[in-house]
């Protein structure tokens, strides 16, 4: 016969929490925590705590710089209440700004960290190419009036097909990125006129990691040689000289969206399914 528990023996933590976050970024500071500045993080996490104030913290997958949006931010945390991914998708947005909405929940081991169990990010950066503004489209995308012409895509299509494979992208990350290994592999970079609306222009990009502003100075280098600011080849200039001199500029965040985080282990009893 089994044992009968230790009725004084404390009761099992419950399991941790994965969720996918989507969001507007166009009024934060970023995703990252900052002291009195309105952040992703900040406002996630407050919104948990209303449910569950033993949550200390909680660990993204990446941290998207202010103005920056995100289809698919992957957030893990660590509660102490039994609550169903159902509950946690349900009860944060009572708690949650019209921003920021947590889109799907499941059950991850405790101390479960997406950004150590990242097998791959998608990005994508929206142009509108049109001779004024959209205020529909205000803080969504970047508007770049010299693109209307087709000749000018076919240009940022080539030069976006130079940075497919795996390189050392030490020249497309900014100033404030620490890291010695700057080898990155990308398995897709494409430029594609969107079909419903010809104004807007698509690129995508999708690899193993990224460093920081790396997928908007890659655009950035795309759209300068488009508008024939760059000759033809500065993708590949920037890759063999490792300058960041040698690439274009850093594109604004206002395009840019976090569309998808692979993850090694995408929890269980997920919700919606």
């Amino acid at each position: 016969m089994n044992e009968p528990a230790d009725e004084g023996s404390p009761s099992p933590l419950p399991d941790g929490i994965l969720l996918t976050v989507a969001y507007d970024g166009r009024t934060f500071s970023g995703f990252a925590h900052q002291p009195d500045r309105r952040t992703i993080a900040g406002e996630l996490l407050a919104a948990l705590r209303a449910m569950d104030p033993t949550i200390r913290e909680i660990r993204g997958s990446s941290r998207t710089d202010a103005g920056v949006h995100a289809f698919g931010q992957r957030v893990a945390f660590d509660p102490s209440r039994e609550v169903p991914p159902r509950g946690w998708v349900l009860g944060t947005a009572r708690h949650l700004p019209k921003e920021i909405a947590v889109r799907r929940a499941s059950l991850v081991p405790r101390g479960f960290t997406p950004r150590f169990a990242s097998q791959g990010k998608r990005y994508r950066y929206l142009l509108l190419r049109d001779l004024v503004r959209d205020p529909f489209l205000e803080g969504r995308v970047w508007r770049v009036d010299q693109l209307r012409d087709d000749a000018a895509i076919t240009r940022a299509r080539a030069e976006a097909s130079l940075a497919v494979g795996t390189h050392d992208f030490a020249a497309f990350r900014s100033a404030a990125d620490p890291r010695e290994n700057t080898v990155r592999t990308l398995r897709r970079v494409s430029v594609e006129v969107d079909p419903d609306d010809p104004r807007l222009v698509r690129i995508e990009v999708e690899g193993d990691a990224f460093m920081h502003n790396m997928v908007r100075i890659l655009v950035g280098t795309f759209v300068d040689v488009a508008r024939e600011r760059l000759a033809p080849g500065a993708v590949s200039r920037a890759l063999a000289s490792k300058r960041r001199d040698d690439a274009g500029i850093t594109a604004p965040p206002d395009g840019l969206y976090l569309v998808s985080v692979t993850l090694a282990d995408e929890g269980r009893e997920a919700w919606p399914a």
